[in-house]
């Protein structure tokens, strides 16, 4: 990482859908890192299932936080309806994560409770998709572990880690093709 390098992610998703926890734990992990970090949020219309979206920007040095449209590194959107609401946000270059990762192009999140999604399930996917997120970013797992745990209940600690590295999992196999 040069010394102008920030890196700019912006989560994004309606209202119970863990933007807020999962930014929580982006700026965490990154700060256990050793990296300066900023974070920003909106909450909007969070309670009623409105947009929620947060902007986490980590570096050798940061001077805001909030993330200049069109320079967002990674977007990471945690309901289908908001990926077209900021598509805006991502540099040309930028990478988007996104539900489609774990159930395909279906925009239906019910599906997450079907089996064949183990171990991943409505309640933890939005840590499935900071596992995806971590395969591109220079935060050392064991940072990610002590975020995760710090931000969880203890009784959902190894359930957690392990749909964590199922994402890392996912990712892989995606930048592979």
């Amino acid at each position: 990482m040069h010394q102008q390098d920030v890196i700019n992610i912006v989560l994004a998703g309606i209202g119970g859908t863990g933007v807020i926890l999962s930014s929580n734990i982006v700026a965490e992990a990154a700060f256990l890192a050793g990296y300066d970090v900023r974070k920003s949020e909106i909450h909007g219309m969070s309670q009623r299932g409105g947009s929620v979206s947060s902007d986490v920007r980590f570096g050798l040095k940061v001077y805001s936080p909030m993330v200049p449209d069109g320079e967002a590194d990674f977007l990471v959107v945690m309901h289908p309806d908001e990926i077209e609401n900021n598509l805006y946000r991502l540099k040309p270059v930028g990478v988007v994560i996104d539900t489609s990762l774990i159930i395909g192009e279906s925009n239906d999140l019910s599906l997450l409770n079907e089996e064949k999604y183990l171990p991943v399930n409505q309640k933890n996917f939005n840590i499935c998709l900071l596992g995806a997120l971590s395969n591109y970013l220079d935060i050392p797992f064991d940072c990610w572990q002590k975020a995760i745990y710090s931000n969880l209940p203890k009784k959902v600690h190894e359930q957690n880690k392990g749909v964590f590295e199922y994402g890392m999992k996912l990712t892989e196999m995606v930048r592979a093709k």
